[in-house]
């Protein structure tokens, strides 16, 4: 069995992964902005947690890729 169809018979969906995609590039502008604020370490340290953070969102847009092509009912070819 493949780890997306147990993701999706946990209950998680395409639009679920999209939404955590979009939520962690939010999320990463919010962290470098208060690592630039909050904290003495500098630019870097600040460009590193966005970058950490940033990093989610291509694999959730993935898991959402491949969470939406489970979700697609079969193709059935009847010629």
């Amino acid at each position: 069995m493949s780890v997306v169809r147990k993701l999706h018979e946990a209950g998680l969906t395409s639009e679920h992964a999209y939404t955590a995609a979009f939520a962690s590039i939010g999320l990463s502008l919010l962290s470098w902005g208060i690592s630039m604020k909050a904290e003495q370490a500098g630019v870097e340290r600040a460009d590193r947690w966005g970058i950490f953070v940033g990093e989610w969102a291509p694999t959730f847009f993935a898991l959402g890729l491949a969470l939406a092509n489970h979700e697609k009912p079969p193709v059935t070819d009847f010629r």
